[in-house]
């Protein structure tokens, strides 16, 4: 029987009992213990709410007979701690609350959504919190979670411990709706955000409440709830805890690898789901140093629920578009249109932004969020970039590039959707490389102003013209660039899909791009034939997919472009 792949699932105990494929992380609930009360952040769909759950079926008292059927073939199951299933879960889930747009409405869709958390918590409890009903606590969220503290206290039941999922989503869209003044009324005085929290301190200060675990995005609503929730550790950089969401390669191998031993798929194309899976979803260094870069799961799970139900067939759509960030988010954070058009320019140009790693340790408030020096580590936390080195940071993988070629071509009006539909489809029936670059570069290139030349690159031209490619002739090939191999990075690569016309065959491009300066200098419109430096480059690559691959037949091409002048082909088979 084969397993499923939890896309979309976040419920522990229906991936255990479901018969789901499971990437065994429990063994950081150990370094989890080390801390009273940990904040730990990453980006949407990296597992935050699996993690909950894992956890709250790990402390739960109520799941202590089901210990061994949910974790016995886990790490944390061979070697508990003392405290599993030894404590009251309160679980809440902050994502769920709706944004309103005053402040009473808020408080009103907040207490809501706690009431909820309460009354599942009393439905599983009822034998501890006899004579104790919904209808018998507060409206209030933070009164009612205080009674509920003091409940405990008063019937010796065991200590609450509190699971707080994506603390800051209802926060952080007030901040992307532009609506700063109710943030900070939220975020200051005696609001009811700051007295929950309080009521939660003040119950670990007591001994009702014995753990607590908040996810979310960004340190920036916590930053600002310091005073009443001070006690909090943001353990999101802790090295004994970096890998404890997302995939280190050798878990993403074993994984996949359980996948295909599963299924009959030929053996090449295990290599191509994981040279595929590699270039979109691999690629986050949270740390300069980090040991390991790490796959974003969810992502991956979308890619490879697609691949199995597809019967081994490679997805043609490789971006889960539930990862794209609102372009909004880019203008608020960058300033107005201006800086965000600077901003895109300069990734999709340069490729990187410089970054300075001493504000790790700076307060990261609201007023810090949107200050122009935070902006690389805005956008690493949202997990649109991360770390090339101490100094950068950069795109983490197609996916995110992907998404910013799209965001660019938006803040520029350039129009990707019409006139492009001929000459994909002339390349579908004659094959040739070198007309479909010219219908690029007339179509979209000719879109843009001579000025503009100034500052296009080698990395712009690639880049847009992979997207461009990706998204009109996905069903027939596989797309990446600057993909490692061997001999190097190639700058642009495209493989046949297996069932196609172009199956076993690839196409390579190595791209040099001149200033009008330079172009004219060297002449490099007039050159009848590439130079050996470049041939040697994409013979190279062609080589080392052929031993990948050995019956792939690929074609080299080097492309040379200077400023918005013009460009030269050159087929080499």
């Amino acid at each position: 029987m084969t397993r499923r792949i939890p896309y979309a699932v976040a419920n522990y105990e229906e991936i255990v009992t479901g018969g789901y494929h499971f990437v065994d992380k429990t063994r950081f609930i150990r370094e989890l213990e080390q801390y009273k009360i940990p904040v730990f952040l990453r980006p949407r769909r990296f597992g935050k709410s699996l993690w909950c759950s894992i956890l709250e079926c790990y402390y739960d008292v109520n799941r202590a007979h089901r210990f061994e059927e949910l974790f016995e073939a886990t790490d944390i199951g061979r070697a508990p701690t003392p405290s599993h299933n030894s404590q009251l879960v309160l679980r809440f889930d902050f994502s769920k609350v709706m944004v309103a747009a005053g402040y009473g409405e808020l408080k009103s869709q907040f207490d809501q959504e706690c009431a909820n958390s309460f009354r599942v918590f009393l439905a599983r409890n009822r034998d501890r919190f006899a004579g104790l009903a919904i209808d018998d606590l507060p409206a209030d969220a933070s009164s009612a979670l205080a009674r509920l503290m003091a409940e405990i206290e008063s019937r010796q039941s065991p200590a609450l411990h509190i699971l707080i999922d994506e603390y800051d989503n209802f926060t952080n869209q007030l901040l992307t709706a532009r609506q700063d003044d109710l943030y900070r009324e939220l975020t200051t005085g005696d609001s009811f955000l700051r007295t929950f929290y309080k009521v939660i301190k003040a119950g670990v200060g007591d001994g009702s409440v014995a753990r607590v675990f908040v996810t979310g995005v960004l340190p920036v609503t916590m930053d600002d709830l310091t005073s009443g929730f001070n006690i909090g550790e943001i353990i999101t950089l802790k090295k004994p805890v970096l890998e404890m969401m997302g995939f280190i390669q050798d878990e993403f191998d074993r994984y996949v690898d359980a996948i295909f031993a599963e299924h009959t798929w030929p053996a090449d194309i295990r290599t191509r789901v994981g040279d595929d899976l590699r270039a979109h979803y691999n690629g986050y260094r949270l740390l300069p140093d980090a040991a390991n870069l790490l796959y974003n799961s969810t992502i991956c799970n979308f890619y490879l629920s697609d691949l199995v139900i597809s019967d081994g067939e490679l997805p043609t759509e490789t971006i889960d578009h539930n990862l794209r960030m609102d372009i909004n988010w880019l203008r608020r954070l960058a300033g107005g249109e201006t800086e965000t058009r600077a901003l895109l320019e300069t990734l999709m140009y340069v490729g990187s932004l410089p970054v300075n790693m001493t504000m790790f340790a700076s307060a990261f408030n609201m007023q810090k969020f949107f200050d122009p020096a935070f902006l690389p580590l805005s956008l690493y936390y949202l997990g649109m970039l991360t770390f090339q080195d101490r100094f950068n940071v950069g795109f983490p993988n197609l996916t995110v590039k992907t998404l910013f070629t799209e965001y660019f071509n938006e803040v520029e009006h350039l129009n990707v959707l019409t006139g492009y539909d001929g000459m994909f489809e002339q390349f579908l029936r004659d094959y040739d490389l070198q007309a479909l670059f010219g219908g690029y570069w007339k179509h979209y290139i000719g879109q843009f102003p001579a000025q503009s030349f100034d500052k296009v690159n080698e990395n712009f031209i690639r880049s847009t013209f992979y997207e461009l490619c990706k998204r009109f002739l996905s069903p027939d090939f596989v797309f990446a660039i600057e993909v490692n191999h061997p001999t190097g990075r190639s700058d642009w690569e495209a493989m046949g899909r297996p069932h196609t016309q172009f199956e076993d065959q690839a196409l390579l491009i190595e791209f040099k791009h001149f200033t009008r300066p330079e172009g004219e200098r060297l002449g490099v419109l007039q050159w009848t034939e590439a130079r050996p430096e470049e041939i040697a480059q994409v013979t190279g690559y062609a080589t080392d997919l052929k031993q990948e691959y050995p019956k792939l037949a690929v074609r080299r091409n080097v492309v040379y472009t200077v400023a918005c002048e013009g460009r030269n082909f050159f087929r080499l088979d």
